[in-house]
């Protein structure tokens, strides 16, 4: 059996190449679109900050945004029962009788309970 020799098996490669190369578009051979699609394709997928992390990161902000304007409303709103309790005698009586349950020398305390709770 004769050995190829080793000319025929480059000129061989070689035809391969060239069928393969015309198969892909022209535009795709042009080295700027290559350069451009790989850099697209690193920044929306491959990045620490790709666009499946911007959406996850964007989605926290909202939420914590939302947090944040509930528990600004809540410290208004606690900021004035404070000042009240501080400022309003008869404000801290109520509040002392209904959370602690305290009540004057001659009164009597009847708790009513709901059936539902």
């Amino acid at each position: 059996m004769k050995k190829k020799s080793n000319v025929y098996l480059y000129i061989c490669h070689v035809e391969l190449i060239n069928t393969i190369l015309k198969k892909i578009p022209k535009p795709f051979k042009n080295k700027y679109i290559i350069t451009i699609i790989l850099f697209v394709i690193w920044i929306l997928f491959l990045d620490d900050y790709n666009l499946v992390n911007q959406y996850k990161i964007k989605k926290k902000i909202e939420t914590l945004k939302l947090q944040k304007s509930f528990y600004e409303s809540e410290i208004k709103k606690d900021s004035t029962e404070l000042y009240n309790l501080k400022n309003n005698p008869e404000a801290q009586e109520k509040f002392a009788r209904e959370k602690f349950l305290m009540k004057k020398d001659n009164e009597d305390i009847f708790i009513i309970k709901d059936k539902n709770e």
